[in-house]
């Protein structure tokens, strides 16, 4: 408070110590998002304490975005999905998605996934229909996920509550008193861009790698298991052991008094207290048990003899840049680690110290609290193996998915907004038991609420500076004012390209302002600079990680990077095309 104090005494004499302030925050937030591992909620906490600190923004300002109607909204959406979650609907309409045609299957893959992500939350449905896309029998995986994800990218943009991007921008355009945008305003242009990326999705798709699905990604497992003292395969080679003669499973290291040993030969020698480094199928694993003397990395917590649970590391995770021995995973999660899977890459060493990265995939042996801790949906995607809790019966099937149809209907239609209809469904859900209290309150997202409080706050120090109007006056005079549609042009194309590198949140939150102060300078409507951030900031499709759906998959589908990029930029290309012409088209300057 001293500070802070002493700040506003030195800074009377003008607002351009704010706006230097908030300049250095903004660049400062940018850099830690691109270059920095640790959680993107920590970078934009950090950047509004400092701007509160000296006094850019006050209490008033953050707690008025703390309860700001589309921040609400969006968490009420977020909450309502848990319920849609677990109804028969996303499993009925994975069923009818697969065709022998690969054509036909990539048609109904587009149109099911995307008018789905209109409504739905976009990680629902693909995390369902990757399910059904990995069990197909007709076409290669591989073939058909980064569709899978770019289809749900391309649907959350046309509606309002597709995607939290247009939430956000919603809500940022309310705050400087505009009028708020309409649950169908971004239908046009949204079904626009839907056609012609499809197009080019459809082309590129034959293009992809043809791997072999999940068998050819279960061949890339990585785990371990430790020659005990006493054992009868002490004092004999790999040959005599038999250990090049297990099914599906290759000893392809040996870790030694913290040595690794490779390539293992036939008649290298096993010791006590070696660790043999297998990789393989992880479903074979128990034929390690058949072994003398030989146990198990989750063995060692008596817990393989359960069923095994696939998952996949969330970029939200406390396991990131960690190794398992690091994070006391047994104790945390109860659960314990049996395989490793990181993109169809090769591991090396022990199992407990591999570095836990966002997307590795991990195959666990689950105890029988793991459904029960409040921090599993943080850290993990769940694939397989997880049964949370009993099926719902008709009734609750009928009342969740009527329900949630009905309180988007009638927020579209009538006077009633989403916060008061979706908040009705909720009580009506815990009323015919769809979920409980304690589920909401385990799932409820308070990391994204605290992004997008942030993100509305920075957006705010960014406008009331003044750098956003001093920023727009400048390009103005490099410009000499010569086109509207170059200023549009450079809002939308800087958008994306910070969407690829950031969170879609904060670049909607630096990039709208700009806009904005634009369309003050040009003096034409705002309408088509906030169409431009919005749909500019929801297009990740080169990098896998811009977009949680992309790293979903990034290793479901045994991708690279590389593929991403192959396919992502023509998308990416066709998209910038698309919406810089069609924007103004629907929304005139």
């Amino acid at each position: 408070m001293i500070a802070r104090a002493l700040w506003k005494r030195k800074n009377a004499k003008g607002i351009s110590d704010s706006m230097l302030v908030t300049a250095i925050v903004i660049m400062g937030l940018i850099l830690l998002l691109v270059f920095s591992s640790q959680k993107a909620s920590l970078h934009f906490l950090l950047a509004v304490t400092i701007l509160y600190t000296y006094g850019v923004v006050d209490q008033s300002v953050i707690l008025g975005n703390i309860i700001n109607p589309s921040v609400i909204t969006l968490l009420l959406l977020m909450l309502s999905s848990l319920a849609l979650e677990r109804t028969f609907l996303l499993s009925w309409i994975s069923s009818k998605l697969l065709r022998y045609s690969y054509r036909w299957t990539l048609v109904r893959l587009a149109i099911i996934s995307a008018l789905s992500s209109a409504v739905i939350n976009n990680t629902a449905v693909v995390a369902t229909l990757m399910s059904s896309v990995l069990k197909n029998q007709d076409h290669s995986p591989s073939k058909l996920l980064i569709p899978l994800s770019y289809f749900s990218i391309l649907g959350g943009t046309l509606t309002l509550i597709g995607t939290s991007t247009n939430l956000v921008v919603n809500g940022l355009i309310q705050e400087q008193g505009l009028p708020e945008l309409h649950f169908f305003s971004f239908v046009p242009v949204g079904a626009v861009l839907f056609i012609f990326c499809s197009v080019v999705i459809f082309l590129l798709a034959y293009y992809l790698p043809d791997s072999k699905g999940k068998e050819a990604i279960v061949e890339k497992y990585f785990l371990d298991a430790e020659v005990k003292a006493g054992s009868k395969l002490v004092g004999k080679t790999v040959r005599q052991n038999r250990l090049r003669a297990l099914d599906s499973l290759f000893l392809a290291e040996i870790v030694r008094d913290g040595r690794l040993l490779s390539p293992v030969t036939p008649e290298m020698v096993i010791e006590a207290n070696d660790k043999l480094i297998f990789t393989g199928n992880v479903s074979e694993v128990k034929q390690l048990n058949t072994l003398d003397g030989i146990e198990i990395f989750a063995d060692s917590n008596e817990l393989l003899n359960r069923n095994l649970t696939e998952v996949i590391v969330s970029p939200e995770s406390i396991l990131i840049n960690k190794t398992l021995k690091q994070t006391d995973f047994r104790s945390r999660f109860d659960a314990a680690v049996v395989a490793i899977n990181r993109h169809g890459q090769s591991l090396s060493g022990k199992l407990g110290e591999q570095v836990i990265e966002a997307g590795d995939k991990l195959v666990l042996a689950i105890g029988e609290d793991f459904s029960k801790r409040q921090n599993i949906t943080r850290n993990f995607f769940i694939l397989t193996g997880l049964k949370l809790r009993e099926p719902l019966t008709f009734a609750q099937n009928i009342v969740a998915i009527v329900g949630f149809f009905s309180a988007v209907f009638i927020a579209a239609c009538t006077s009633f907004d989403l916060i008061e209809t979706l908040s009705a469904y909720l009580i009506m859900c815990l009323g015919v038991k769809v979920f409980d209290a304690t589920t909401l309150r385990r799932r409820f997202p308070f990391e994204l609420w605290g992004i997008l409080v942030s993100a509305l706050t920075i957006a705010y120090a960014f406008t009331h500076s003044g750098l956003a109007d001093a920023i727009s006056s400048q390009l103005f005079s490099i410009l000499g004012g010569s086109s509207v549609f170059i200023a549009f042009a450079g809002v939308f194309l800087v958008t994306v390209l910070l969407t690829e590198t950031m969170t879609n949140s904060a670049a909607a939150a630096i990039m709208l302002p700009i806009g904005l102060s634009f369309a003050k300078t040009y003096g034409v409507h705002y309408l088509p600079f906030v169409m431009a951030v919005a749909y500019a900031a929801s297009a990740s499709f080169i990098s896998p990680f811009g977009y949680q759906t992309n790293l979903m998959v990034m290793n479901a589908g045994n991708y690279k990077f590389s593929d991403y990029v192959k396919t992502g930029w023509p998308v990416t290309v066709m998209y910038c095309f698309v919406g810089l012409l069609s924007i103004p088209v629907f929304f005139p300057f």
